[in-house]
């Protein structure tokens, strides 16, 4: 049996782990990220690596301590896409640019006629890309910008902390929008729109090759293996579809902060309505396409934290199951994806005066239907566009911990609902079959757990709540 350090940096959180080649978690330990405010800009965030450095090294100490007699074979990591570390030309990390930093968004008119970065890079000019992040770093910030000597993503970050070697994955690459789909290399033409010097990207490299060997330091500290070997991830979201096993025709839901719905395809699709966006598969190995409904997960943890911390989650599921109406919608899903907009206004509707029997659990559960019929919308809209008519479809990450939100999305769209085992740690077990695959390990993962399956049953509730957020959110919205 194999053992992987695994090393998970999301949006919120880091996770670090120590997993067997079967999918067991040994040990694990996370932190949550920090990021500060730059007054610059009206929108605009950071991080410090340096930190982030120290807490993620805290973290591999801490889970080496729960298990000294493991020797580790390989290190990996998956990081959250559109997010970059700056370094500078000692090679030193001293800026990060996180995918909730919107300072390009004020630049962002003077290169949204340009259709062909659409084509080139599968994604439409916003601010959301690392390329629009460089741009407002550059026009209000050049002394920052000045001391650039290489951009790398967040795997990318932790590769070169246990290597010293800096490279690129195109999972990652291709969330800058300084990456050509086609070509499946850094793009001249793209770095020139957005005025980066090319010189400033390293080399790509596919997940599951090995970036080097472990710096003998490291090596030494967590009790790793002499011929131990830091193994290429890449995006979060594409490590988490691994586990679920997708391949092409299928289409996948991944339920985390956000919940990209994606379909996997083995040519690269152009929507000449621009109403997806088509990102590298894991290694560079298809073509993702995805539409998103923006933030969901987030919306239902900052909701329970705030109507009701000391429930329990079972409790909740419990009290979900019994409902037989809803007395108000809610609209907290920030994207019209398939009309290129955010949504600027949301909250929870409900009829005027305030209804006397409304309370918590009403709130929360219509919460988590906005996710549901967020990503219901997005569903239906790709079967058609990708012409991808399977009778299922796959989930994972821990949004779908929620039996309520797995029956709605199943009762809306009509689809049965996959979740192979693991889903709940789909980007660990991501990583887990992209280091057993690199080294030739065959072992299943999962065990003895069972797939578990939603099938689609008559639901007139989820139905006519459905109909009813649709006109309220529309015109709360409207273009």
């Amino acid at each position: 049996m194999r053992h992987y350090l695994l090393i998970d940096l999301g949006t919120g959180s880091t996770r670090a782990a120590i997993v067997r080649s079967d999918g067991k978690t040994l040990a694990m330990c996370s932190f949550f990220n920090r990021y500060y405010r730059d007054d610059a800009y009206p929108d605009a965030q950071y991080f410090l690596p340096a930190d982030w450095e120290a807490e993620i090294l805290r973290c591999c100490r801490e889970v080496h301590a729960q298990c000294p007699e493991i020797r580790i074979d390989a290190v990996s990591a998956a990081g959250a896409r559109q997010s970059i570390v700056l370094l500078d030309r000692e090679g030193q990390a001293f800026y990060g640019l996180p995918n909730i930093d919107n300072r390009g968004r004020e630049f962002m008119k003077a290169l949204s006629d340009q259709p062909w970065i659409y084509e080139c890079s599968g994604k439409w000019v916003t601010e959301d890309f690392c390329a629009a992040k460089l741009l407002g770093l550059r026009k209000k910030r050049p002394e920052l910008y000045s001391r650039i000597g290489t951009v790398l993503s967040l795997s990318g970050h932790i590769a070169k902390i246990f290597t010293g070697l800096s490279v690129f994955e195109p999972s990652q690459a291709c969330e800058t929008q300084l990456y050509d789909l086609g070509t499946k290399q850094w793009s001249k033409e793209l770095c020139a729109a957005y005025g980066v010097d090319p010189a400033l990207l390293p080399p790509l490299i596919n997940a599951g090759e090995c970036v080097g060997s472990i710096l003998p330091e490291l090596r030494k500290e967590f009790g790793m293996a002499e011929d131990a070997i830091f193994i290429a991830g890449g995006a979060d979201t594409q490590a988490a579809l691994l586990q679920t096993g997708i391949k092409p025709g299928d289409i996948a839901i991944v339920a985390g902060t956000t919940a990209p719905v994606t379909a996997l395809t083995g040519h690269k699709i152009y929507d000449q309505q621009q109403r997806v966006w088509v990102d590298a598969n894991f290694g560079a190995k298809g073509y993702l396409v995805e539409m998103n409904p923006g933030v969901t997960g987030l919306n239902y943890q900052r909701a329970k934290d705030f109507l009701a911390p000391d429930t329990p989650y079972e409790e909740l599921e419990r009290l979900y199951r019994e409902k037989k109406d809803f007395r108000c919608t809610a609209s907290f899903t920030s994207l019209l994806f398939y009309e290129r907009r955010s949504l600027r206004s949301g909250g929870f509707y409900m009829p005027s005066p305030f209804p006397e029997p409304l309370d918590k659990v009403d709130m929360l559960w219509a919460v988590l239907a906005d996710s549901a019929c967020g990503i219901y919308e997005q569903l239906w809209r790709l079967r058609d566009l990708s012409g991808h008519d399977s009778k299922y479809i796959l989930g994972c990450g821990g949004g779908l911990r929620s039996e309520a939100l797995c029956r709605m999305i199943t009762d809306l769209s009509g689809l049965e609902l996959h979740l192979k085992p693991g889903f709940e740690q789909a980007t660990i077990f991501g990583l887990v079959a992209l280091c057993n695959e690199a080294l030739h390990d065959e072992i299943a993962l999962g065990g003895d757990r069972e797939e578990r399956v939603y099938t689609p049953q008559e639901n007139p509730l989820i139905r006519k709540y459905h109909r009813q957020w649709s006109r309220q959110r529309l015109a709360m919205n409207p273009t």
